[in-house]
């Protein structure tokens, strides 16, 4: 079991929390959303019966991801972009694999 400090846990969250916050505000700038930052839930399906994105959707999120992230994104790892949370654990892990 690992075991982290409660600062280290304050960390991770404040990491989390704003990296939330980044993506949000760059799904809104990148795709026609009609939405406000707070009306995004963190697990709001991205396509389907959530935002109601779709395929090219998708791919503008891959190349928005790509560029205000600067990590690669390839077609596999776009079907795993079902909800915020899920982008957001996928660019952690992208980030964390280059630190």
């Amino acid at each position: 079991m690992i075991e982290i400090t409660r600062s280290e846990a304050e960390r991770i969250a404040a990491r989390r929390a704003a990296l939330m916050q980044q993506l949000k505000l760059t799904l809104i700038s990148h795709l026609p959303l009609q939405l406000k930052v707070d009306e995004i839930a963190d697990d709001t399906p991205m396509f389907g019966t959530g935002l109601g994105l779709d395929s090219v959707d998708a791919l503008a999120i891959a190349v928005a991801i790509e560029r205000e992230f600067e990590i690669a994104v390839a077609d596999e790892d776009v079907a795993g972009f079902r909800s915020l949370n899920l982008i957001a654990d996928f660019i952690l892990q992208r980030q964390d694999k280059v630190a």
